[in-house]
């Protein structure tokens, strides 16, 4: 996505005055809190794919919870915020591929521009406590591209290549990667909306949704669609390993560690 706004900095200012404060703010704090213990606990020390999507259900489930404890006048009632998340890369690669499915899974909207040293900068907007937890996400998935790059790299099959497809190698890991987490996020996406209209009949994402695009309305924010890359010429085993290593966990309520 790419939008025609302000930078990230001077956004969070005008959304932030936007709306007033809502009921519950002791507990969106609180919330914050925690997530920002998490990602002590994960994103310093590093993690692999297993945790980092474990964590992510953990934050998830909190946020349901905290939204469920609201009502959808109390939901609208709280000041949407935007983060950004810069890159300092000039070029977009694998990782950036699995933007869009992090901002879907936290109910946020998302797009990405240029700084002023043309570096890609990431932008996540939202409810508060969604746009932390989105950034948190980003930089789980950060690592673990670097932890799984790092196990592949000293596998067999990145051994056995030829040193002149060693660099399509790691880049047709990472797609297959990026692929398999964006499938898990969208799988546990649909899951958890599925279980909480059925435990309680309301569609929190829905009400979300209407909040966060009326604020960007507000702000005179159009977002179009933009594909991320051409077409890739990869290593087909190693996609596939990269794939599986995106999908290759079990569902855990809590982080691992």
């Amino acid at each position: 996505m790419r939008a025609s706004c302000c930078p990230a900095p001077e956004l969070r200012r005008r959304a932030g005055a936007v709306r007033e404060s809502s009921k519950g703010g002791a507990d969106l704090d609180r919330l914050l809190q925690i997530i920002q213990g998490l990602r002590a606990k994960t994103v310093d020390q590093g993690c692999t794919e297993a945790e980092a999507i474990a964590a992510a259900a953990k934050v998830a489930e909190l946020l349901d919870r905290y939204g469920l404890s609201l009502s959808d006048v109390e939901l609208r009632r709280q000041s949407c915020e935007s983060v950004g998340i810069e890159t300092r890369r000039r070029r977009s690669g694998p990782l950036d591929h699995t933007i869009g499915a992090i901002a879907a899974f936290f109910d946020c909207r998302c797009w990405s521009e240029k700084t002023e040293a043309e570096t890609l900068r990431h932008v996540f907007f939202g409810l508060p406590g969604d746009v932390e937890a989105a950034q948190y996400l980003y930089e789980l998935i950060e690592k673990t591209f670097e932890t799984e790059t790092s196990v592949f790299q000293n596998g067999n099959f990145y051994r056995k290549l030829h040193s002149s497809q060693r660099r399509q190698g790691t880049s047709s890991f990472q797609l297959g990667l990026s692929r398999g987490i964006m499938v898990k996020l969208d799988t546990l996406r649909r899951e958890r909306e599925a279980a909480m209209h059925r435990s309680s009949g309301r569609d929190l994402m829905v009400v979300k949704a209407s909040v966060v695009d009326e604020e960007l309305e507000k702000l005179g924010i159009t977002l179009k669609s933009k594909a991320i890359g051409g077409k890739k010429y990869v290593l087909t085993d190693a996609y596939e390993a990269g794939q599986e290593a995106g999908e290759r966990f079990e569902y855990r309520a809590g982080i691992g560690r």
